[in-house]
């Protein structure tokens, strides 16, 4: 609390910002907002099931619990106790798996709907996950990691009793060894077990070297899985066949490319995910049948998730992104026919507008999804309906006034390439009014933006500024060809493509071109700081968890055996000339524009180094600059609520520092 009262008292000019009058949003409203995630529809298509997320002001954290949604009334209430996620139904409907964390112990329950009987099925040592019903009922596969000792090659003596050393140093000799977010790695992998439902012993099933990964999927009493045995090849796992009862695997896919996600049919047939790799940043992920390999999805020019088979057996559902929209879509095996069932799916990314989504589907085919509007994070809502049948925010949001989001597509200065973007207006947007403008680029760089709820925006909005936000090219969800004119041109013409948004909407009247500004994460911080070196019309940047030195960035961040290999020509030292031409390091002596760097001190995938080279640059040169460290911060800045409001309130700080009256 004192750290999150610190924030509040630094950054309560702030709220000269935003007119009290207007209702608009603030600050503190981090802290109330809810969203649902992981729906789970019940066999019968009468009950839902899902996540339901809130924070928790006092301990500063997101808080998960498991509600239910009854469909035909829309009762809306708590099932289990707080810190309890993942809900996964019996095949009967009759009960219902979750997963529940108690102090530090991490564990599988299994609920009875009729007495509300409640069993502990683990009591394991680590944290199970990706847990997952047989068809009869009797058992529930499930994921959990297993250290493994390693042998030290030196023998050190033993310090003296009751002697206070240093801790001791920690020796590692693996390819990856930390990943962001999760810190430096234990030796070990992921493996199989099972369990009885009732509970019991868990049953390890699996030993070898690497990680294996979910989703399990029973096909009687044999599960398919995903595993990759090359551990220089991270993006070439293949499926495989694990039978319970001797423990016995067998490869089903044998493809250079990542074979995952599979999925069974009523009948047995097994779809699954992946595509044949050819070393670039963006690939197009399709949908296969394990019978024929036949690739289900190669006219469709996008990538698919999630492969969901009809009751029937006779289609596949699945997620893909499309002009920045998440939609869910339906393959009729015997066609081939592709049609779109829902186009508004999303709301799982609270900060910034990024796709996301989730959906299930029950016996009957009813489908209950995670509903995208502009104005409010995740519902749940009905295919067929098309309606809401949750309503988490309106006690926070239905009074606010809150900035409107519009669509604006451009041509881009480079190559005329149509560019689609959105604007967010303040609250009692004038547009006789001259107003200021943040251009708010996206990360990835293989990722997309579109018309969602995005808190961080939203408040930039609330405090006079209109937000701009377009998807350059190197998105994703305009097909392969959009995404890979940045395949080894990166930082290239996006230039181009932001600064035809900029100037488009300057062309609307309604913003001042004395007052622009800007900022972006990750990918969006590559980008603001390439910005800041190509030109001076920005009266200020903030730059997020950036890449400011590719050949630095390449040998630090935890992907780096991926990022050099699918990113770049070959290892920095073969193409020194290539990784600093697209380094917003070589353009940082044209700067002029008061910048400020914000990452976080635990960015395992763009460490704070990259951050503190471009923040001495710019000192050395006299630049106005400042430097915000988030402590015990990973890449994901906004996973605690105090810091993504810091985040904000840092960046309306900066920026309001230098607006010119």
């Amino acid at each position: 609390m004192k750290r999150i009262y610190c924030i509040l008292s630094l950054f309560f000019f702030i709220s000269v910002y935003a007119d009290q009058s207007q209702n608009t949003l603030q600050l503190l409203d981090v802290f109330e907002l809810e969203y649902a995630s992981d729906p789970q529809i019940s066999p019968d298509g009468k009950t839902v099931a899902y996540t339901h997320n809130s924070m928790d002001i006092m301990n500063d954290r997101k808080v998960t619990q498991i509600w239910t949604v009854d469909i035909a009334t829309q009762k809306n209430l708590p099932l289990l106790p707080k810190n309890t996620h993942s809900p996964r139904w019996s095949p009967d409907g009759k009960r219902l798996l979750y997963t529940a964390t108690e102090k530090k112990s991490t564990q599988l329950y299994v609920k009875w709907l009729d007495d509300g009987k409640t069993v502990k099925i683990t009591h394991v040592n680590s944290s199970p996950h990706s847990a997952s019903w047989s068809a009869d009922g009797k058992s529930i596969a499930f994921l959990m990691f297993i250290k493994k000792s390693r042998k030290n090659f030196i023998q050190l003596p033993s310090k003296p009793q009751g002697a206070k050393w240093a801790k001791a140093p920690i020796f590692i000799d693996s390819l990856r060894y930390r990943f962001d977010g999760g810190g430096y790695a234990q030796p070990g992998s992921q493996q199989i077990f099972v369990v009885p439902s009732s509970g019991g012993t868990a049953r390890q099933l699996t030993s070898e070297l690497h990680d294996h990964e979910g989703p399990l999927v029973w096909n009687k009493n044999k599960i398919i899985y995903t595993y990759n045995e090359n551990s220089e090849e991270p993006s070439h796992s293949n499926i495989y066949e694990l039978d319970v009862k001797n423990s016995k695997s067998q490869k089903l896919t044998t493809r250079k490319g990542p074979d995952y996600s599979p999925a069974i049919s009523s009948s047995g047939e097994i779809a699954y995910l992946g595509f044949d790799d050819k070393y670039k940043g963006y690939q197009i992920t399709n949908l296969y049948l394990l019978s024929s390999k036949k690739n289900l999805t190669k006219n469709l020019d996008r990538s698919i998730s999630k492969p969901t088979w009809d009751a029937a057996g006779k289609g596949i559902y699945f997620l893909f992104n499309d002009l920045g929209q998440t939609k869910i879509g339906y393959l009729e095996i015997s066609t081939e026919k592709i049609t779109t069932v829902v186009d508004n799916v999303g709301g799982l990314s609270l900060g910034r507008p990024y796709s996301s989504g989730d959906f299930s589907i029950a016996a009957d085919n009813t489908i209950v999804y995670t509903l995208n509007r502009s104005d409010r994070p995740a519902d749940l809502a009905l295919a067929h309906k098309k309606v809401a049948i949750t309503n988490l925010n309106d006690d926070l949001l239905a009074h606010k006034n809150l900035g409107k989001v519009e669509e604006v597509w451009f041509a881009s200065s480079h190559d005329k390439r149509k560019i689609q973007g959105w604007i967010v207006k303040p609250p009692q947007f004038d547009p006789n009014k001259k107003y200021p403008l943040i251009l708010e680029i996206h990360g990835g760089p293989f990722a997309s933006y579109g018309p969602h709820f995005a808190m961080e925006l939203q408040l930039y909005a609330a405090a006079g500024y209109v937000v701009l936000y377009i998807n350059p090219r190197g998105s994703t969800s305009y097909g392969d060809e959009f995404a890979n004119l940045i395949h080894h041109n990166y930082p290239g013409e996006d230039y181009d493509d932001l600064m035809s948004g900029v100037d488009f909407i300057i062309n609307q009247g309604y913003v001042d071109d004395k007052n622009l500004f800007v900022t972006g994460g990750s990918g969006g911080g590559v980008l603001s700081a390439w910005i800041v070196g190509k030109t001076n019309r920005f009266s200020a940047a903030v730059v997020a968890k950036p890449v400011i030195n590719w050949y630095s960035f390449v040998l630090t961040a935890d992907a780096y055996d991926y990022f050099c290999k699918y990113w770049f020509p070959g290892f920095p030292w073969e193409h020194p000339e290539h990784y600093m031409k697209r380094s917003p390091l070589s353009l940082v002596g044209n700067v002029v524009t008061p910048t400020m760097l914000l990452t976080g001190e635990l960015d395992y995938r763009t460490p704070i180094s990259e951050s503190e080279q471009f923040y001495q640059a710019l000192k050395l040169r006299n630049i106005d600059c400042a430097m915000v460290r988030i402590p015990e911060a990973s890449h994901g800045i906004a996973r605690r609520p105090s810091y993504l409001m810091s985040k904000v309130a840092y960046i309306l700080g900066w920026f309001a520092k230098y607006q010119k009256d």
